[in-house]
């Protein structure tokens, strides 16, 4: 009779971690869709996605879903995108470039329309006075200056001039990255600059003499979006858990382009779904909450809010778990821990230590890269779960990380391991 209930017991494990999985792959599949637009906010693509959200976490059982809403400006890019590029300055043979592969615009860029010379920076003989006395000759009046980002991130006080009116006649900046072009870090700009900086690669850029550009960007003032927090009540209300993750992505480069953000973050979004699944079913004995935020990537700012309006006080929260871009493979898990969640850090590594979820848990320096750290600078037990440099991890904000290239290796080994920590703390 045990052997049977064991039988029983592993079988019913089992499913429960198949349908769990099955779960995240329909919300990973449905939130990098083309319906959201990459999750941005140009067409509205991340407030779409967080009233899907709403409805999934309805579905998953919890007793109550909030939105919390609040407002942010921000710089998007959803018209024209368009650019050429012609060799020979004599000859009018333009090739066009493709948006997101050779292509893309600073987050904080204003459009740019129009024909432009092109000057290379001589980055071995670097003089800046010689490249400042460049400029001004007629043949460069109104140029795009061209140069490798770093070499220009290196002399910022010199290239900071390129890029103010009045400073420079130029009319913008190319800067030039390796393929593939990982470039709108965190997605949006806040502001908009005085003159238009495109990202190229190398490649697309090398030799060219003349360029042509169409490109539109839009500044949203005051753009509303919303936190959506659902609830688990647990036996006891004067503790809880709390679980996040970012569903926002960097949305639209053009009218036809769109990032899809599989890994970065519907796969986040998903496991704490799934999470809320779970508790839904297996009441706990502290309350439990799971926080999809907003405007993550630009610059943290739901988390932010949320931790400055908080709908529980930030005291009572035993731990907070951050899930961020887990759809790869890699054996290795890399986590980011705040001052106040170290005492319980062994206990994360004595679990993965005893189930062999991962081969090992990779702490880094805690860093303001992801949601985690609103909570973390506010002296909260908190820990960031991202699993990085596998095979998904290269194609991170560009147009390939997709439904495609995301991986579903680290879904259960991240659910489990945070599972057992909350059974065991």
């Amino acid at each position: 009779m045990r052997r049977l209930f064991m039988i029983l017991l592993v079988f019913s494990t089992m499913l429960a971690s198949a349908q769990d999985l099955a779960l995240c792959r329909r919300i990973v599949k449905q939130l990098s869709s083309a319906k959201y637009q990459g999750r941005g906010y140009a067409k509205d693509g991340a407030n779409k996605a967080g009233k899907y959200l709403q409805k999934e976490f309805l579905k998953a059982g919890v007793d109550e879903v909030v939105c919390q809403p609040f407002k942010l400006d921000i710089n998007t890019f959803c018209g024209k995108m368009e650019m050429e590029v012609n060799l020979e300055s004599s000859k009018p043979k333009f090739k066009k470039l493709r948006p997101g592969i050779d292509f893309s615009m600073r987050e904080y860029s204003p459009g740019i329309h129009g024909e432009f010379p092109v000057y290379h920076v001589d980055t071995l003989n670097f003089d800046a006075n010689q490249m400042f006395a460049d400029l001004a000759r007629p043949e460069y009046a109104n140029c795009l200056v061209a140069c490798e980002f770093w070499f220009t991130y290196r002399h910022s006080q010199d290239f900071s001039r390129l890029q103010k009116a009045g400073e420079c006649p130029n009319a913008g900046l190319i800067y030039t990255w390796d393929e593939p072009l990982i470039k709108f870090f965190k997605a949006y700009g806040h502001r908009v600059v005085d003159k238009p900086i495109i990202w190229t690669t190398p490649k697309a850029i090398e030799g060219v003499q003349r360029v042509k550009a169409n490109v539109n960007n839009k500044f949203l003032k005051d753009y509303e979006c919303f936190n959506v927090i659902a609830k688990v009540e647990g036996q006891r209300h004067d503790s809880c858990y709390v679980f996040t993750a970012h569903y926002d992505h960097l949305g639209n480069l053009g009218k036809k382009v769109f990032y899809a953000g599989a890994n970065d973050n519907a796969s986040g979004t998903a496991t704490i779904v799934t999470l809320a699944a779970h508790y839904a079913k297996n009441r706990p004995p502290f309350d439990m909450y799971f926080i999809a935020f907003s405007g993550e990537d630009a610059n943290l700012r739901g988390s932010e809010f949320y931790a400055q309006h908080p709908i529980v006080p930030l005291e009572q929260i035993k731990y907070l778990f951050n899930i961020d871009m887990i759809g790869d493979n890699n054996p290795v898990q890399y986590c980011e821990v705040s001052d106040e969640g170290m005492p319980a850090y062994a206990l994360f590594e004595k679990i993965n230590k005893e189930k062999h979820y991962f081969e090992a848990l990779n702490r880094g320096q805690l860093a303001a890269n992801s949601d985690h750290y609103s909570f973390a600078k506010r002296h909260v037990p908190c820990i960031f779960l991202e699993n990085e440099k596998g095979d998904a991890f290269q194609y991170y904000h560009t147009i390939y990380d997709n439904y495609h290239t995301v991986r579903f290796d680290s879904y259960e080994p991240v659910f489990r391991l945070v599972t057992d920590f909350v059974k065991r703390y």
